[in-house]
């Protein structure tokens, strides 16, 4: 009896830690600061009887301590050189039960899994809240630029190539070419991803196809974590197009020559108006003299 009572005791123990151990996934943009959730519902807390612990999950970590609160002033004795002058608690939230952890200008190397344990200290320490956040970055690739047709002298057949780039993107993004006519998916001919100095990439890609009276071309940038895609479209310009083009020269034409010939009859009937007023001026004078 006193077997089946205790086991039962370590069993509501353990279900009682599984459901205080909150998980959350933050995404935050490159740069930017990162709030890491903790917040502890019970009352009557007083911070003198309080450690906060804030700690890297990741096994494989060296150091783990990001952040320590003890009996209400930080301790920074083990903090990670790498979270110095980064970290913030929220000073006016912490007796309301918040123990999140503001990160200053995240990084690639912030990705982590955070925890968060909260110890009170009465008759004997223990643990009254724990929390697990999940720290995912970001940053959006920029308005890709697509380039083409450019046609391949030296190949056979009417092929074409396209390219398209986009660049300061986190992380590594998805790249898709489709024919918009029938909405298939089209390989690349070429796949470049090349990472910047500040941790971002550029991405690059070629595409070669057979060219068509009506090509319609697309190429797509995605971007998972922040659920973004962005694209850039060419659509084949049709004949009709180049026939209008030269109607429009063949009027352009026309008129100019319109133009000329107005300008050739006001010259004749200038000339014309001024013979005739020479005319009639030598006449009168011939009239005046015999009078």
């Amino acid at each position: 009896f006193y077997f089946s009572y205790g086991f039962l005791l370590l069993l509501l123990h353990i279900l009682r830690a599984v459901i205080a151990l909150e998980e959350k996934i933050i995404v935050s943009k490159l740069g930017d600061n990162a709030t890491l959730s903790c917040i502890y519902l019970g009352r009557d807390l007083h911070l003198k009887n309080l450690r906060v612990y804030w700690q890297i999950a990741d096994d494989q970590e060296e150091c783990s301590v990001v952040h320590a609160l003890i009996s209400g002033q930080d301790n920074e004795s083990e903090q990670c050189i790498h979270f110095k002058n980064r970290t913030r608690l929220f000073w006016d939230r912490l007796e309301n039960g918040d123990f999140s952890l503001l990160l200053l200008n995240v990084s690639q190397s912030d990705e982590h899994r955070y925890k968060c344990v909260v110890l009170q200290k009465t008759e004997y320490t223990r643990v009254i809240h724990q929390a697990e956040v999940v720290l995912s970055l970001a940053a959006s690739y920029s308005q890709p630029i697509l380039s083409g047709p450019i046609r391949n002298s030296d190949s056979t057949g009417e092929e074409v190539t396209f390219s398209c780039r986009s660049s300061n993107g986190y992380p590594k993004p998805n790249v898709y070419w489709i024919n918009k006519t029938d909405n298939s998916h089209l390989p690349p001919s070429e796949l470049k991803i090349s990472p910047h100095t500040n941790g971002t990439y550029s991405v690059f890609s070629t595409l070669k196809v057979k060219a068509t009276s009506n090509m319609q071309i697309e190429c797509s940038i995605e971007n998972k974590i922040l659920q973004e895609n962005l694209s850039a479209n060419y659509t084949q310009q049709k004949q009709s197009n180049g026939s209008s083009t030269e109607n429009h020269k063949n009027l352009e034409k026309n008129g100019r020559g319109a133009q000329a010939a107005g300008i050739v009859f006001i010259v004749i009937l200038i000339g014309l108006l001024a013979v005739l007023t020479c005319w009639l001026w030598r006449r009168r004078s011939s009239k005046l003299v015999s009078y």
